[in-house]
């Protein structure tokens, strides 16, 4: 009893030195005080029938409120939830529909300019080679010939209307006239539309490569002097828009990952890159025997560039539920996991059965209800405290 009367409590002076306690942790402010604080006080034990075969008897350790701030301990609620598990796999960036345009001849014959090179800027609608070629003369002659037929068929027409008008005509060939004059216009509007996807030139000499989107040229196989094939490639050319992710996922995680997952992309900078799952195939292919997963980068990155290999996570569901809490709240004491719980005084030391853990969150099976809380972050300065005290008992 003289023994309790002469210790004076230390949170004051504790408190006093937060600014020491912030740089040498909870642990040296503890030890730096000149008198130390009651041992933690045993509760009323519970009957042993109450209690699991060698559970440890509760405990609580007494902390003032303010000595949580100075110490930088946290408390938190127990949340309930499942936990997350993840699958790695590997992956390809590539560009998405309409941000990557595929530019070929779109007829045979000698390349005669090359406008644009490798890693140029070009806008959408821009000339990037020319190709002089026979079957643009060819076009170009069709297109001629089908409009002077519809100017043709446009004026017999115009005629026949006059001349039934006065009645020197039968209705018959006035409507054969009008019928004549769709089919000419039909076959102009024909021709002008191949000659026009072909880019053939005014003089019906040469076509234009044109690049369709604005970008920058990220292939290019078109050489001065070289002969081409229609729908032979000679420029591709990225865009500026977003790029994606297409990872392989084997057939037995098709039914773990849904579309809004999270997901981190690893390119070999090493930078991780957030990002959402956007879709997943239903079946497997043939070949890889695997189904694909495309991910979508929440932001635009520089990190990520078309045509490399990177590495793929998905945090996805592992089927665990239940309570959860962060894995730095559970503390081992006596060999049984426990949590410190927040009660008036300070904190009970209470003892639970741990199931999965999982990225820094663990479930708790039982010992706990949802909502009561817990000391999380720095939850192991409580435990040194009551270790401490428990020694000068």
């Amino acid at each position: 009893m003289m023994r309790q009367q002469q210790r004076t409590p230390t949170w004051a002076l504790v408190a006093g030195a937060a600014a020491v306690a912030g740089a040498l942790g909870f642990g040296a402010a503890h030890w730096m005080a000149a008198k130390k604080q009651p041992a933690a006080v045993p509760l009323a034990k519970a009957p042993a029938s109450a209690r699991a075969a060698g559970e440890p008897p509760a405990l609580e350790v007494k902390i003032p409120a303010e000595y949580l701030t100075a110490a930088r301990i946290a408390v938190e609620p127990v949340s309930s939830g499942g936990l997350e598990a993840e699958i790695l796999t590997a992956g390809t960036v590539v560009a998405p529909p309409n941000s990557e345009a595929v530019i070929v001849a779109r007829a045979s014959g000698s390349i005669t300019r090359v406008k644009s090179q490798l890693g140029d800027t070009v806008r959408a609608g821009e000339a990037l080679a020319q190709v002089d070629s026979l079957e643009a003369a060819s076009m170009a002659a069709e297109r001629n010939v089908a409009n002077a037929k519809a100017e043709l068929a446009r004026k017999t027409f115009a005629r026949e209307t006059s001349l039934f008008s006065q009645g020197v005509t039968p209705r018959q060939e006035m409507e054969a006239a009008q019928s004549a004059l769709a089919v000419a216009q039909s076959e102009a509007q024909r021709a002008s539309s191949v000659a026009s996807t072909a880019h053939v030139s005014a003089d019906g000499k040469s076509v234009s490569v044109v690049s369709p989107i604005a970008g920058r040229i990220t292939a290019q196989t078109a050489t001065l002097g070289g002969y081409v094939q229609p729908q032979t490639e000679l420029f591709r050319v990225a865009g500026a828009g977003k790029l994606q992710v297409e990872a392989s996922l084997p057939a037995a995680d098709i039914g773990r990952v849904t579309i809004g997952d999270k997901a981190t992309i690893i390119a070999a900078g090493g930078t991780p890159v957030a990002a959402t799952v956007r879709s997943v195939t239903p079946t497997v292919s043939g070949s890889t025997r695997a189904a694909t997963v495309v991910l979508t980068p929440v932001s635009s990155v520089r990190e990520l560039i078309t045509g490399e290999g990177v590495q793929a996570r998905l945090h996805v569901k592992n089927g665990a539920a239940g309570m959860v809490v962060p894995e730095d709240a559970v503390q081992n004491v006596d060999g049984h996991d426990v949590l410190f719980v927040r009660t008036k005084d300070g904190f009970r030391v209470q003892p639970v059965l741990v199931g999965t853990r999982s990225r820094g969150v663990a479930q708790i099976v039982s010992g706990i209800r949802a909502g009561e809380l817990v000391a999380t972050r720095n939850a192991f300065l409580v435990k040194a405290d009551m270790i401490k005290n428990a020694r000068e008992e």
